[in-house]
């Protein structure tokens, strides 16, 4: 039938992956704060404010209420709607022009990488106003009084941020934010499309679900080692307070990197690594399980078509 010939619109996969990003979120946004937390915590392990992730929780349940575990959602979910909308996007559509051109064969690991890292790059400059909201709602319970912004919301802060520290200021640590993301794309997005062709095609030949499952571990566990470097020097950029006229803490991501290695310890750059591969691995298997199944109902219910599965 005609139908079944449609294809999905250029939009509706930057829709779609946005909405997957911001679903999951709604499940993992506790674990962001903690690993968050934790990464601006005081400096050396004997001075921390915390122990350990599950420290975090219970002092920020015990201290500001539990609904403040989810400090920070509207933020959240405006990164989602920006950074995952455009990287997972124009990851898809990087994907159907290689398959289009080349009849319809999975890119390889090299090209995969490459279009992980434009998407990537395109999605964390798009989305780092919101990063930077993000970070600084999620930290301001921490802070003595006298120090806290108390943005009232997401809008507020994005309002706030333009008129105390221009336009700049909504792009702060854009360069550690478009790396970290450079690199997170490059494993998670082509990880995932090999590891998911791989299981496809080995002796497991495994399908469905369960496919975008194992994928999905496989890749989180690869991008939270690699990316958490990167995460430390751009969150601590982000809530880094610059005195009227005095020299800022860090000078930038490599400053960032170097400071907490000599100071805290090599390990420290890997400081909330639990909370992070808590946070990011089940985000990217739900990410990609809800962009598998919004995919599959769209193309089923609105396209008309059997074939389901997104662009990966």
């Amino acid at each position: 039938m005609a139908h079944q010939n449609k294809k999905m619109s250029i939009y509706m996969k930057f829709i779609i992956g946005g909405m997957a990003g911001m679903t999951a979120t709604c499940f993992v946004q506790p674990m962001d704060l903690v690993k968050t937390r934790m990464q601006v915590a005081g400096v050396g392990t004997a001075e921390s404010e915390y122990k350990n992730s599950i420290d975090v929780i219970m002092k920020v349940a015990r201290d500001e209420g539990v609904l403040k575990l989810y400090r920070g959602l509207g933020a959240g979910l405006l990164r989602q709607a920006t950074y995952t909308t455009t990287r997972m996007g124009v990851y898809q559509t990087l994907n159907d022009m290689y398959r289009t051109r080349l009849d319809g064969a999975m890119p390889g690991a090299f090209v995969s990488v490459c279009m992980g890292l434009t998407a990537g790059a395109c999605g964390a400059f798009v989305g780092t106003p919101a990063e930077v909201v993000l970070v600084r709602m999620m930290v301001d319970g921490k802070l003595p009084e006298s120090e806290r912004r108390n943005y009232r919301n997401v809008l507020d802060a994005l309002v706030r941020i333009y008129g105390e520290e221009s336009i700049k200021g909504l792009w702060t640590g854009c360069m550690p934010t478009v790396g970290r993301a450079m690199v997170t794309n490059m494993c998670q997005l082509a990880s995932y499309s090999q590891f998911k062709n791989a299981l496809h095609t080995s002796r497991l030949e495994l399908e469905g679900i369960l496919l975008h499952i194992c994928a999905s571990c496989l890749s989180g566990l690869v991008t939270s080692f690699a990316s958490m470097p990167l995460d430390i020097a751009k969150t601590r950029l982000q809530n880094m307070k610059v005195p009227p006229g005095g020299t800022p803490e860090y000078s930038g991501s490599v400053d960032v990197l170097i400071k907490v290695a000599q100071n805290e310890g090599f390990l420290a750059l890997w400081k909330g690594f639990t909370p992070y591969l808590l946070r990011i691995a089940p985000h990217t298997i739900l990410t990609f399980v809800f962009l598998e199944q919004y995919n599959r109902l769209y193309k089923s219910y609105v396209l008309g078509s059997n074939g389901g599965g997104s662009s990966f």
